[in-house]
């Protein structure tokens, strides 16, 4: 086996991944051993990974597993991010196709179930709209001009005072995984794994990572997070000026718009 060089575990991570308990966890059981985190963007987190630039990734599935080991962690609720002021805010969950004639601010066949709601002139609205980081989207859907989806941890973290966030139905859900090159023999990565895991630190060293072989040029399969039939929101009633549902029970009050 290749000798490693002396040095800290590098581990990415990308944003709405909170890895605070397992860093405490490493630091307890490998004091003398760093862990070096970094935070990532989604779009660069595997290509950072192959290039050598760390060891793992705490990233959103799916990936190309072409040379990667892949273990799935856990599955992310999607919300949808609207201004403060939006008819949506009075609700606590809606479906995404309540929203068909808002402007998405992302890449439509990110979101299905609205690109097959949405009438074309809507569509082509969204179309025209520029590449957008989600920081930028949520500042766009802020000012009043559209709505963006993400998982509820990535709202979270860039919450501002003048958006809100709903749960929202009819949206494929994000799953996190730890990735790692399956080339990578460092001894230290199955120890981080146990960790993950949430095994015990004897239990931790010598097995071997479940759910992790590597496959050659395949892909995760979409859809791995919670479906929801889109044929949901034709139930579901409007509200005059907006496509949004009427659950059967009144807006929650005091939250997400002001009195009037």
């Amino acid at each position: 086996m290749p000798e490693h060089p002396i040095g800290p575990l590098r581990v990415d991570f990308v944003t709405g991944v909170t890895p605070d308990k397992w860093a405490r966890t490493w630091a307890e059981r490998r004091p003398d051993d760093a862990l070096e985190l970094t935070p990532v963007d989604d779009r660069e987190a595997e290509a950072r990974l192959r290039s050598g630039a760390t060891t793992l990734s705490l990233l959103r599935l799916p990936v190309d597993r072409t040379d990667l080991h892949v273990i799935p962690l856990y599955e992310e609720t999607p919300v949808v991010v609207v201004a403060k002021e939006h008819a949506a805010a009075a609700f606590d969950e809606l479906d995404v196709t309540d929203l068909a004639d808002e402007v998405l601010l992302q890449p439509a066949d990110t979101v299905p179930a609205w690109r097959d709601a949405a009438s074309a002139e809507v569509r082509e609205r969204a179309a025209a709209m520029p590449p957008m980081s989600v920081v930028e989207a949520i500042a766009v859907a802020a000012a009043g001009s559209g709505f963006v989806v993400v998982p509820m941890s990535v709202a979270r973290v860039h919450d501002r005072k003048d958006v809100v966030h709903r749960k929202v139905t009819g949206v494929d859900g994000s799953r996190i995984g730890l990735a790692w090159r399956a080339d990578d023999d460092d001894p230290r990565i199955e120890d981080f794994i146990g960790v993950v895991r949430g095994r015990t630190e004897r239990s931790s060293r010598g097995r071997a990572p479940e759910n992790a072989t590597p496959t050659s040029g395949s892909a995760d399969a979409k859809g791995t997070g919670r479906h929801t039939a889109s044929g949901r929101a034709g139930a579901a009633r409007r509200s005059s000026g907006r496509t949004l549902p009427q659950r059967g029970a009144a807006p929650r009050r005091g939250r997400g718009r002001k009195g009037r």
